[in-house]
């Protein structure tokens, strides 16, 4: 689950809007691969949160930075139940005869949950209306959820070469990742990590420390809080800088 933003040069403040836009949507899939698994009764998966960045370039004819989206990339390691869970145990789990089904299902709601939480960050930021009417499967492309999409699709391969049953299959779990994003809870739990990681600038967010956040553990949460001020201005000035 990578996303690597690589089109046109942006001003440092669409930077900085740049770096919320991902960091919520890796935590969207962190969240949706420790809270909707968990939810299903699947196994716990192990996952860790990336975030690298590297020097701006420097606009000589201008003056001024010349920062671009090839300057921020962020990825979320491991997470896959298709991956790294043997099959029979999630058909001994869920007494399920298709395990592979399963599985599949999840992956693809956790890819799909990224790129939505995304495009919920940018609405709310920008006091636009968030719905289902307004947010489509391909619009997810506007969030970074081109490679996202891309593994789905390459998921529904499983459920049949049919191209109508691949769709029906695609929307039916569009709108459980949707539901997912909408919960109170989940939004909340993924809020608590996107402020957890700005306040604590780390390049790497171990499964542990993720899923305390995620769950609300009072004395990470705590800590957060006591550490913000402190590296809010450590994040402007690497964005800056």
């Amino acid at each position: 689950m990578k996303l690597d933003y690589s089109m046109c040069a942006i001003t440092p403040t669409e930077y900085k809007d740049l770096i919320r836009q991902v960091v919520y949507h890796k935590v969207g899939h962190a969240a949706a691969i420790h809270l909707y698994n968990r939810k299903k009764c699947l196994p716990s998966v192990p996952f860790k949160i990336v975030i690298k960045q590297t020097n701006c370039s420097h606009n000589q004819t201008s003056g001024h930075h010349a920062i671009t989206r090839d300057h921020f990339t962020a990825i979320v390691e491991g997470g896959s139940l298709i991956h790294s869970q043997p099959m029979t145990l999630i058909g001994s789990l869920l007494n399920e005869a298709d395990p592979f089904r399963t599985a599949y299902e999840a992956d693809m709601i956790n890819l799909l949950v990224g790129p939505l939480a995304e495009a919920k960050h940018v609405a709310l930021r920008d006091n636009e209306c968030f719905n289902k009417n307004l947010i489509t499967v391909n619009v997810l492309n506007n969030y970074g959820g081109s490679s996202d999409l891309e593994k789905v699709y390459e998921y529904l391969e499983y459920f049949g070469k049919d191209v109508r049953q691949q769709e029906e299959k695609l929307t039916e779990l569009f709108n459980q990742a949707f539901q997912f994003i909408e919960s109170r809870v989940h939004w909340q739990a993924i809020e608590r990590l996107a402020a957890y990681i700005f306040s604590n600038m780390k390049n790497i967010i171990h499964f542990e420390e993720a899923i305390a956040v995620l769950d609300g553990n009072a004395i990470v949460v705590e800590q957060t809080k006591q550490d913000s001020s402190e590296k809010k201005q450590s994040l402007q000035n690497s964005i800056l800088t």
